[in-house]
């Protein structure tokens, strides 16, 4: 029986992991549920799971919690620091990190150094401060798994492949709703349209950044600290069947692909069952439904994120961290419609430029950073709000 500390237990991730969990009650219990802001699903999955600590980040929200939890025996906490402290638990065997953005980094690093073993789907954590996660990561001897599908994907490739050198990885992208649109195409793209991803189901900050391809961008990123690689070895192919989750060139030619149906519980599953392979009666992936399977190159021209992404890769330092938090606030400001799809990209570009750049950071730098680029971000869009006045 594994018991797992679900962190961001409402999101899109956080309830396809309680799915799996629910089918397979001899293999796992849950510890720990926290969700920042949505205290009545928090509370439904309390009830039916039973944890042993509910956090809710929201600390306005805790008496709510506390008082419908108050008759059964779950401990009720509030609040970011209390969400970074319980990962350390001694009963915890597994964090499942499905935290949206940058509030992923600090229970991810506090659960690195307990030890524990990560199922890791807060990319922004490896984004932000790769470098210092995975050296932190062998310090403690903790295990990263990766839950993105792409990243699965790839991970599944190297099962077995330790002794043979790989040449390069290869990235599949959807190209997300807007695939061989314009310049001004894009321009006038609306939230509704955006929010409309062709083949899979997320959260709605994840599901703008695929349609920027800034998801992508990240999942670079991510790639190079958990696998090791330099910036070229890693490529990206738009596959808009996103049937082929990701691919691994080994220095031979020969190329594995991990192929089945767009469904995150089947990369989550893998991560929670590792080295075993559970079975489940999710559907199947039948070849003659989809006899086209089709690549091209990613647009880096009308989609500046992807390009934004290996530029920060390539030049380190904290320009990772930068990107991300400017881009957790364009993000947020589209939604809100206050500036326009292809503004996202023009104003992360722009604070890329703005914040100072750190070649060596740690973790104060990677905060002050993340700081700054927000203030920066904010700054930038009400300029531009006033501008178009």
């Amino acid at each position: 029986m594994k018991k797992i500390a679900l962190l961001g237990s409402t999101g899109s991730i956080g309830q396809q992991t309680l799915d799996i969990v629910a089918s397979n009650p001899d293999l796992f219990s849950v510890e720990v549920l926290t969700a920042n802001n949505n205290a009545n699903l928090l509370i439904d999955q309390a009830l039916k799971f039973m944890p042993n600590v509910v956090i809710i980040g929201n600390e306005t929200k805790y008496p709510e919690v506390k008082e419908a939890l108050s008759e059964l025996p779950i401990k009720v906490y509030a609040g970011c620091d209390a969400i970074a402290q319980v990962v350390e638990m001694g009963s915890i065997d597994t964090v499942v990190t499905a935290m949206v953005g940058y509030s992923g980094l600090l229970p991810t690093i506090r659960a690195v150094k307990a030890g524990k073993q990560i199922a890791l789907a807060n990319k922004e954590t490896l984004v932000v401060a790769g470098d210092l996660v995975t050296r932190l990561a062998m310090e403690y001897r903790a295990e990263i798994l990766p839950i993105d599908s792409e990243h699965s994907a790839i991970f599944q490739c190297l099962v077995g492949e330790a002794d043979n050198s790989v040449e390069k990885i290869i990235l599949t992208c959807s190209g997300g709703p807007f695939h061989g649109k314009s310049a001004e195409q894009l321009s006038k793209v609306t939230v509704k349209e955006a929010l409309k991803h062709p083949n899979w189901d997320m959260g709605a900050k994840i599901t703008i950044d695929s349609a920027t391809l800034m998801n992508k961008g990240f999942e670079v990123i991510e790639a190079k600290w958990l696998f090791g690689l330099k910036p070229e070895q890693i490529d990206v192919v738009v596959h808009p069947q996103s049937i082929i989750h990701s691919m691994v060139q080994f220095c031979d030619g020969s190329i594995k692909a991990q192929l089945g149906l767009p469904d995150m519980r089947i990369p989550i599953q893998f991560a929670l069952g590792y080295p075993i392979r559970i079975k489940n009666s999710l559907a199947r992936f039948n070849f003659t439904d989809h006899v086209t399977f089709t690549f091209t190159t990613p647009d880096t021209k009308n989609f500046r994120n992807l390009a934004l992404s290996y530029e920060a890769l390539n030049k380190g330092g904290n320009l990772a961290c930068v990107l991300n938090a400017s881009n957790e606030i364009t993000v947020k400001a589209f939604l809100n419609e206050k500036i326009s799809f292809t503004e996202i990209a023009k104003i992360n570009e722009q604070v890329m430029e703005m914040v100072p750049f750190v070649g060596h950071p740690e973790l104060n730098d990677y905060m002050e950073s993340d700081k700054s680029a927000r203030i920066y971000a904010e700054e930038v869009i009400q300029k531009r709000l006033k501008t178009n006045i």
